[in-house]
């Protein structure tokens, strides 16, 4: 694993030999410190630790080769990685650089590794449409490659209610849900008036002009009388996926 500079470390040693810090402290303070500095980025090795998940490695608006460095150097310390928002063209360069990854294009991911499923339960994605699949096939691919048992249930909007219906028993069995939808986003209220378990709302973008690329879905789930919906930002597949996992992972009420 990567860590702290020459000099730093050496600070720290100095003032535990001189009592001034415990070995305890300092660990905690290395591990707070502890990063790889590239120049055009500098790479979280702690957030494992911290998160239990890797730092993820958001494509868009990187240049290429900041970006194939980025994960070439994650790659010497981490088996597990996920890059989002990526294109097919530059997947196809990564993969050429990196064999053995596997890319989603509808998701727009790449990734490397897959931790054993918990056995804790289901993160569950439900799609209003088929034009939402982009957002729930990287919430898809962010719950799998962080070792959540997944599915995903598409084209259940509310359009057609009884099409949602049909699944009322896998929804209730799921641990955690996420529900992605457009339009006018009323899709997360109608499942969380069906189940207990709880449930992250996804706006994506698509919709007519009123929909303000995902404005109208966002503020409807916002103000979803359904209780324990959370809400993450337009088009977030991975931040619904990522809050997902981190409920999942924990301990089951007795």
């Amino acid at each position: 694993m990567a860590a702290m500079d020459p000099k730093s470390l050496l600070t720290l040693f100095r003032q535990i030999s001189e009592g001034r810090l415990t070995p305890e402290q300092a660990l905690v303070q290395a591990q707070r410190n502890s990063f790889e500095d590239l120049g055009f980025a500098k790479l979280d090795h702690q957030r494992a630790e911290r998160l239990g998940f890797p730092e993820v490695v958001f494509a868009e608006g990187k240049r290429e080769a900041h970006l194939v460095e980025i994960c070439r150097r994650h790659l010497a310390t981490h088996e597990r990685l996920l890059v989002t928002r990526l294109d097919a063209e530059r997947a196809e360069r990564l993969l050429a650089e990196f064999p053995g990854g596997h890319h989603n294009p509808t998701a727009r991911t790449l990734s490397y590794g897959l931790a054993r499923a918990n056995e804790r339960g289901d993160v569950l994605i439900v799609c209003a449409g088929t034009a939402d699949l982009p957002v729930a096939e990287e919430a898809y691919e962010t719950a799998r490659l962080m070792g959540n048992r997944t599915q995903i249930i598409a084209d259940v909007g509310v359009a057609g209610i009884h099409r949602l219906l049909a699944h009322k028993a896998r929804l209730e069995q799921a641990r955690v849900l996420i529900a992605v939808a457009g339009m006018e986003g009323a899709l997360p209220s109608v499942v969380g008036g069906l189940v207990g378990a709880p449930l992250i709302a996804v706006p994506t973008s698509v919709g007519y002009g009123v929909g303000l690329g995902g404005v109208a879905a966002l503020l409807s789930m916002l103000n979803s009388c359904a209780p324990g919906v959370t809400v993450v930002n337009i088009d977030n597949g991975f931040g619904a996926a990522f809050a997902a996992s981190l409920i999942n992972q924990l301990p089951a009420a007795e």
